[in-house]
């Protein structure tokens, strides 16, 4: 069945975000006092919302510092979110093609609602975009499909008939839950031993793959 909207994960996917994030990372930890990591080694940390990576970068017996490691985590982001982040090759050309078909396209992020939202509308915001979400209080966050079922509500179109385009075992979680056709990019930020573990069995290479699925 051909399809008749698109969700697309953000960091990872559509953008090239390792460097800041593991340069606010690094920040946070050298600030509290703690050992920096590989800028490698943030790949395993990310995409589980920005609470998740500030405990699995802090080193073991440190989770009593977990919330004023979030707090600093924010303050260093805010200055660095936009510093190295760029669009992957072939993103944009994506995002063109995919709107001159009229397809909805929506953005469901972990990174927090705010930072998705500025990040969203400072990098992309030239495009059509039907709904942007990022981690919220009220919605669970990924591999939770309940932010791409609320996509579908909003559209009215149902699950079957998207195509959720990430790159993590989340995103691939969350598309399956949602019954949604999950497609796995290789390059981002997860291996592709991971995502096909995730059940992923649609995996591209490029951003010109995709195109292919429509």
């Amino acid at each position: 069945m051909p399809a008749k909207a698109v969700i697309f994960d953000l960091d990872g996917t559509l953008l090239d975000t390792l460097d800041d994030l593991a340069d606010a990372g690094n920040a946070m930890l050298a600030g509290l006092g703690y050992a920096t990591h590989p800028v490698e080694s943030y790949k395993q940390f990310v995409g589980d919302g920005m609470a998740v990576l500030v405990r699995r970068a802090l080193p073991p017996g440190a989770e009593g510092d977990v919330p004023r490691a979030l707090e600093r985590m924010r303050a260093e982001f805010a200055t660095r979110w936009n510093v190295k982040s760029r669009p992957y090759p072939g993103i944009p050309g994506l995002l063109d093609a995919v709107a001159a078909k009229g397809l909805p396209m929506a953005v469901l992020s972990n990174k927090p609602e705010d930072f998705c939202q500025l990040t969203v509308r400072a990098y992309f915001g030239a495009w059509p975009w039907a709904a942007i979400m990022g981690e919220t209080a009220t919605i669970p966050k990924k591999p939770d499909p309940a932010g791409a079922l609320a996509f579908a509500r909003q559209l009215g179109i149902a699950p079957r008939e998207f195509l959720f385009i990430g790159d993590s075992p989340m995103d691939v979680a969350c598309a399956l839950g949602a019954g949604m056709n999950p497609v796995a990019v290789t390059w981002g930020f997860r291996a592709e031993a991971d995502l096909r573990a995730a059940g992923a069995t649609v995996l591209v290479r490029s951003p010109e793959d995709v195109l292919g699925l429509l």
